[in-house]
Order: structure tokens, then C-alpha cells, then sequence
């Protein structure tokens, strides 16, 4: 018996769209795994271009790498603080 992978499943429609994750499937090789996703998410024209990758393969980032991403005062701006100054500014002329 040959040991199934797990791929991810990727399609791109026609065009300058993006790759969209369309879903997962488990597959013996590339080969296989792109007949699978043909026949499972891309019947109905979904998809122009489609893409497995194993999911192996996919690097995931550590959640500590991304914390410091999360710390950003300054994108969190209501305009109290910028409207706070101009008025201020208004009554100093």
C-alpha cells in the first residue's frame, strides 16, 4: 500500500486574480494529487491555474515571530488625538 499525502489545493481563476486556497486532499504523489484536484475543485471551470503543494512543504511562521507585528500604536489612530491638536492649534492663533 503506497502512504497518502496530504496537499493543499490552490486555484487561480482567468486573469490577474490571486491563488485561493480551495481545499485539502490526500493523494499518493504530485501526479495523483493534481488528477484529484482536477476532478474535485475545478469540474465546473472554477479554476485556470491550480496549484498542490504539499502540505509538508508549507513553512508556518512561530507565533512569537509574528507578535511583534501586533504592537503598532500608531495604526490604531481614532483622529481624537489629531483633532485634539488642531484645535488647539485654532485657539493658540
Amino acid at each position: 500500500m503506497t502512504a497518502s499525502h496530504i496537499f493543499e489545493v490552490f486555484l487561480k481563476a482567468e486573469g490577474k486574480s490571486e491563488f485561493r486556497h480551495a481545499g485539502s486532499l490526500g493523494a499518493a504523489d504530485r501526479e495523483m494529487a493534481l488528477l484529484l484536484a482536477r476532478e474535485c475543485y475545478s469540474r465546473r471551470g472554477e479554476g485556470h491555474e491550480i496549484w498542490v503543494v504539499r502540505r509538508d512543504d508549507i513553512g508556518v511562521a512561530d507565533t512569537r515571530d509574528l507578535s511583534a507585528n501586533f504592537v503598532k500604536p500608531h495604526r490604531m489612530n481614532d483622529g481624537k488625538r489629531v483633532a485634539e491638536h488642531r484645535r488647539s492649534q485654532r485657539e493658540d492663533e
